[in-house]
């Protein structure tokens, strides 16, 4: 057996630790906004919903442009496209640490989300040439986990580094640690590229077939309900369930550790079926998650409630994850095999999209209503979720068929 096979064996070799790494350092430079919102106005002395408006415009620029970046990346060499990338997503974390003014700030915003996307798409694709096939579902479900562990210890970091040190070295740590994640991929990942041979735009002949709109729309409504409160997550920490300011890092880690757990089990539920079958499974969760998710305004006169319910809804957020992911990526390889590019770029697509409305969403819900009122607001989102994933059941048998017949 090669070396690089009986690497391959064992999952948490170096090229996968490097790209959950990667995912990590992602979500901790778009998630680090909310831990440090109060602290990032106060500086550039504008409002809480102004920067609150980051994470809506950081989705807003994200979700379009990762599936067009994913079908170009497509063409071209793929280590060397991943490693410019990550050199742009360092120039845009480097110009929030030295951002002089809000415009400035929102400019590097949008220049990390231009290269986010399609990152996480490329690092999707090295899963046949750093892990074995029974590994598949634990890989993208590990590498979806490089976010929460963000939000488990990289924004509570950030966040006690900003709370001692002042905003900007929140950013300067991501910067450090991006270089040291450079020099990793340059010594660990493998070299090889597999470059697509039809054009740019058939590839996106993917967005016709009904299961990836019906799985794209699960996803943006499930990610939108989240984001309505996630948003505001701090203040209502702060505000609402009456967390003194210093202990505001621990609830973000405790938050975080639950979104971790929901990444985690969210793969081991994509493991029961395949194509559409595993989010067909999601169903009952969103309804769940919608009850649980309306009674949040029980937080404004129960705070203890309100504390609890945090955790509880931190590990509902990613369960539809790694189930959406094995969707886009089935059914591209049924139907569609060469789109697997853009198909491994669906889901950040697609919960980015959700990002962007459930944050602006939830921008005018707190201005016009009040933080209380996040959580109703959120369920109907999880409520129009249900109604899309019972649509996807007429696929579940004419799938199992398919399958059944590649195993014959």
């Amino acid at each position: 057996m090669a070396k690089s096979d009986v690497a391959k064996e064992r999952f948490f070799n170096l090229p996968v630790i490097v790209l959950i790494s990667l995912s990590f350092m992602l979500g901790m430079s778009e998630f680090i906004v909310v831990g440090i919102l109060p602290d990032i106005a106060a500086g550039l002395k504008v409002s809480e919903v102004t920067i609150g408006n980051l994470v809506s415009l950081f989705a807003f620029v994200y979700a379009p442009v990762t599936p067009l970046g994913s079908a170009l990346s497509a063409r071209f060499p793929r280590f060397a496209t991943h490693l410019t990338l990550v050199g742009v997503f360092l120039i845009g974390n480097v110009l929030c640490a030295f951002a002089p003014n809000y415009g400035v700030l929102v400019v590097a915003r949008i220049l990390i989300a231009l290269v986010s996307g399609t990152l996480v798409a490329i690092a999707m694709t090295y899963a046949p040439d750093v892990t074995i096939e029974q590994y598949r579902t634990k890989f993208i479900a590990w590498v979806f986990s490089g976010f929460s562990i963000a939000s488990v210890v990289g924004v509570p970091v950030g966040t006690w580094v900003a709370n001692t040190f002042g905003w900007r070295w929140a950013f300067h740590l991501v910067n450090v640690l991006t270089v040291a994640l450079i020099v990793l991929m340059v010594m660990v990942l493998p070299r090889n590229s597999h470059i697509v041979k039809i054009g740019f735009l058939p590839q996106f002949r993917l967005f016709f077939d009904r299961r990836i709109q019906l799985g794209v729309l699960d996803v943006v409504f499930g990610a939108a309900a989240t984001y309505v409160f996630y948003t505001y997550l701090t203040p209502i920490m702060r505000d609402e369930v009456h967390v003194p300011e210093r202990y505001l890092s621990v609830g973000l880690v405790i938050f975080g550790a639950a979104c971790l757990w929901s990444n985690l089990y969210g793969g081991k539920l994509a493991d029961r079926g395949r194509g559409v079958e595993p989010l067909m499974h999601i169903r009952p969760i969103y309804c769940a998650h919608a009850v649980l998710m309306a009674s949040l305004i029980v937080t404004h006169w129960v705070p203890v409630y309100g504390a609890l319910l945090l955790v509880v809804l931190g590990m509902f957020m990613y369960l539809q994850n790694s189930a959406s992911q094995v969707l886009y990526m089935d059914v591209a390889s049924q139907s569609h095999p060469g789109s697997l590019n853009l198909a491994a770029s669906l889901n950040s697509m697609s919960f980015n999209i959700g990002i962007a409305v459930g944050s602006a969403v939830g921008g005018l819900v707190n201005t016009h209503l009040g933080l209380m009122w996040l959580g109703p607001v959120g369920a109907i989102f999880l409520l129009c979720a249900v109604g899309t994933t019972t649509l996807l059941r007429p696929f579940v048998a004419r799938e199992r068929d398919f399958y059944a017949k590649q195993q014959a």
